[in-house]
């Protein structure tokens, strides 16, 4: 195929695709019992390699940085090395995250040929927690042999994990294994009520956890810049940890759970869907953020539509663009932090309460609440409809702090 032509800056204005989360296949060799895409068996449509190309042809020509590519599994795609090595040879980063149930020392040695940068690889908790979220047997010692395979290559490493009502009280067992397997960044996230852990309301965190969630990655963290300065080990070379965007926010532990250390400091500035992020679907529907429901989200179809098209015309995309606070509610709307914050992550929001501009599972909500002797919880009212990237729909009951279960609440109190 022909070069890309590169967009000069004024074709672009301000938005660019800096990070793209592109999903080449929902085909997958585990069904997680918590994924938001619920992958399994590939999509009836999915894209043919040179339809692939064309698509990161027009990530080059974005102005793309780099890209993550995902399944269901990427590497189970044939092709999957060819596109990455398309992409690393247009100077993209390309990195991919994996359950890492078949990252072989072959796979592996393949990827790092192509110019694969990094592996992340979803790591859940202990083994029997992690195996019963991944519902798979083996899954957690499967995917440390992923990291293994990986950091023998010289991949960098890093792991996600999704903290939720199983794992949240196991959150220092599993930085330590993380710190002794040589990964570089360790990024916790909440498990979020969309795809098949929405059929696992009992799974979902209450937003008051988020304190003590929070607290303790912020220890972590300090804990491991503390080990590397005694160690001599260089900033960019330390573990450390690294809040997810649908973990904050303005907390004390803001600054120190989003800034790598040694570098600029960093904090929660609203969210980035269609602004710099772009996720790809693997059957070639684009959306602002991979993590978006879809259905409320498309912006439209690579088939009939090209990328940049739908980058630069779709409303559904350009939503945080020039965001103001207008679409805030509920407590969101009232918070000193509004302006700058909007409402934290969007796909939370959305998949938690229906629609964005409120997100319960912030920390300096949880403590406003907390000193006032409340908290939030949620509860469960409309069921997802069993597709991917699909959610139900919670409501919020404000309660007394540390109110025993089953005792009497207001609900949608904070809600409305």
């Amino acid at each position: 195929m022909k070069s890309p032509r590169t967009l000069r800056p004024e074709d672009h204005a301000e938005a660019r695709p800096i990070y793209t989360v592109w999903e080449l296949t929902l085909r997958c060799d585990h069904a997680c019992a918590h994924c938001g895409s619920r992958a399994g068996g590939a999509r009836s449509d999915e894209l043919d390699t040179a339809a692939l190309l064309e698509v990161a042809a027009s990530l080059v020509r974005l102005g793309t940085r780099e890209v993550t590519i995902i399944g269901g599994e990427a590497y189970l795609r044939p092709d999957v090395y060819e596109i990455v090595a398309y992409l690393h040879t247009h100077g993209i980063r390309v990195s991919m995250q994996t359950g890492g149930l078949a990252f072989t020392p072959e796979r592996a040695r393949r990827f790092k040929e192509a110019g694969l940068a990094a592996l992340g690889v979803s790591i859940d908790g202990p083994p029997a927690i992690h195996d019963l979220l991944r519902a798979r047997p083996g899954s957690h010692a499967a995917a440390l042999r992923a990291l293994d395979a990986a950091h023998a290559l010289g991949l960098v490493t890093t792991v996600n994990t999704q903290v939720n009502q199983l794992n949240k009280d196991h959150l220092r067992e599993t930085c330590e294994l993380l710190r002794a397997k040589g990964v570089r960044v360790w990024r916790p996230q909440l498990t979020v009520p969309m795809g098949r852990a929405a059929d696992h309301p009992e799974w979902i965190l209450e937003p008051w956890h988020i304190l003590e969630v929070i607290d303790t990655l912020a220890t972590l963290q300090v804990e491991s810049i503390t080990e590397a300065r005694a160690k001599g080990v260089p900033p960019g070379r330390a573990f450390h940890v690294i809040a997810g965007n649908n973990v904050g926010y303005y907390g004390p532990h803001e600054q120190l759970l989003r800034s790598r250390p040694g570098g600029t400091e960093a904090w929660w500035s609203g969210c980035n869907a269609g602004k710099h992020v772009l996720g790809i679907e693997s059957d070639g529907v684009v959306k602002g953020c991979p993590s978006l429901p879809t259905a409320p989200y498309v912006g439209g179809n690579v088939r009939d539509l090209s990328l940049e098209t739908i980058w630069e015309t779709a409303p559904e995309l350009a939503f945080t663009r020039e965001r103001g606070t207008e679409d805030l509610w509920g407590f969101c709307k009232g918070c000193y932090y509004a302006d700058i914050c909007k409402a934290g992550c969007s796909f939370t929001a959305h998949c938690t309460l229906g629609k964005r501009g409120n997100n319960p599972f912030c920390y300096h909500r949880a403590d406003t609440l907390k000193k006032q002797g409340k908290r939030e919880r949620l509860v469960p009212v409309v069921a997802a409809a069993g597709i991917p990237y699909d959610f139900g729909r919670f409501e919020i009951v404000e309660e007394a702090w540390g109110l025993e279960s089953g005792d009497a609440a207001v609900p949608g109190a904070l809600g409305e």
